[in-house]
């Protein structure tokens, strides 16, 4: 009888520590990435987000183009890239990556790629961290709608970078010292747009630049702080100590490098903890409307795995100016309008 009684003790504890989890705890952002191509099985990526948002984030493992852009099986990330992408099969747009190495400088995205083991991994939605193994770096992002925070966690060396990598097809870069910052724009698109299509990006850094040089078509050029051309890039580096953070803050605009800059306030004032809060608290705000009941804890993480997919879409496409108006650009004529968008659907 006693035997009996701390069974139905343990199974009524075991419930009640279920039920009472924040709905976000139960979300792996990793579930369907071991993806097969052949049999489209899996086609998901790990999006670090807002619910709803206009950009999406993800480790980039796959080849620049690639629309499978994260697999569970690779061993190596090649970037951390600003994302649009609804599924493989319609590819992405407006993408850009960023991503920190030390030593020997190197650009092309072969070459810079590092080896990862997902022990050394979190995957959540307000959150993402990974160790670079061959960088002895940590990076970590934490999502606003418009806009995130990068945290580099760098060894002690006189060699440490971040490069940027505004991708083919038509892209520009400039390094702007006196701000710590790099702009740029990227028009790498998958069809279906109008010509004058752009994704104006901004990055500021809280550190001075030791070193800055840009890339037209994988030629580093140390003499040019400008670079536009089918495929540009930029880079910066500075000394740091051991364990030295670097904190990166990121916007973008589909209106203009103005418009940037204002979606930028979106961080202002914030630091890296607090913007990963407030993506925690709206998450759970979000998952939380549907309350499950159930002892399996693998029905729950199904569950609130498979409802965390479901909101990505369909994403805020409209931007708030300094005036606080709602405009947004328009896919189908290229000209900025009044009002609210949404776009895209992908129930991968």
């Amino acid at each position: 009888m006693l035997f009996l009684s701390m069974i139905g003790a343990n199974t009524n504890a075991q419930e009640s520590y279920l039920i009472n989890q924040e709905p976000l705890e139960y979300v792996s952002t990793l579930v369907g990435t071991q993806s097969k191509y052949e049999l489209s099985s899996g086609n998901t990526y790990p999006a670090i987000a807002r619910p709803w948002g206009m950009n999406f984030w993800t480790p980039q493992t796959g080849k620049m183009g690639d629309g499978w852009q994260y697999t569970y099986t690779d061993d190596k990330i090649r970037g951390f890239k600003q994302t649009h992408q609804p599924s493989p099969w319609m590819n992405d747009y407006g993408q850009f990556s960023i991503f920190p190495i030390t030593g020997k400088l190197v650009f092309d995205e072969d070459e810079r790629a590092s080896w990862f083991s997902h022990k050394a991994e979190i995957a959540k939605p307000n959150y993402y961290s990974v160790y670079l193994a061959d960088y002895n770096i940590t990076t970590e992002i934490t999502p606003t709608e418009r806009a995130a925070i990068f945290r580099f966690t760098f060894p002690e060396t006189d060699n440490s970078y971040v490069l940027v990598d505004a991708f083919d097809k038509g892209s520009s870069i400039e390094i702007l010292p006196e701000k710590n910052a790099i702009v740029g724009y990227t028009t790498r698109n998958s069809g279906g747009v109008p010509q004058n299509f752009k994704n104006y990006f901004v990055i500021v850094f809280d550190k001075p630049f030791g070193y800055k040089a840009t890339v037209t078509n994988g030629v580093i050029n140390e003499e040019v702080l400008v670079a536009q051309d089918n495929h540009a890039g930029g880079i910066i580096g500075f000394a740091t100590q051991k364990d030295e953070k670097v904190i990166a803050r990121v916007a973008s605009s589909f209106i203009s490098y103005q418009q940037a800059w204002q979606n930028l306030k979106e961080i202002e004032g914030k630091d890296f903890e607090t913007v990963k809060r407030e993506g925690r608290n709206q998450w759970n705000d979000v998952l939380g409307r549907v309350e499950i009941e159930d002892p399996n804890v693998d029905n729950l993480r199904t569950f609130y795995s498979a409802l965390y997919r479901s909101v990505l879409f369909p994403r805020k496409f409209y931007e708030i100016t300094g005036a606080g108006e709602i405009v947004h650009y328009s896919p189908y004529n290229g000209e900025v309008l009044s009002g609210y968008m949404y776009t895209d659907t992908g129930f991968w």
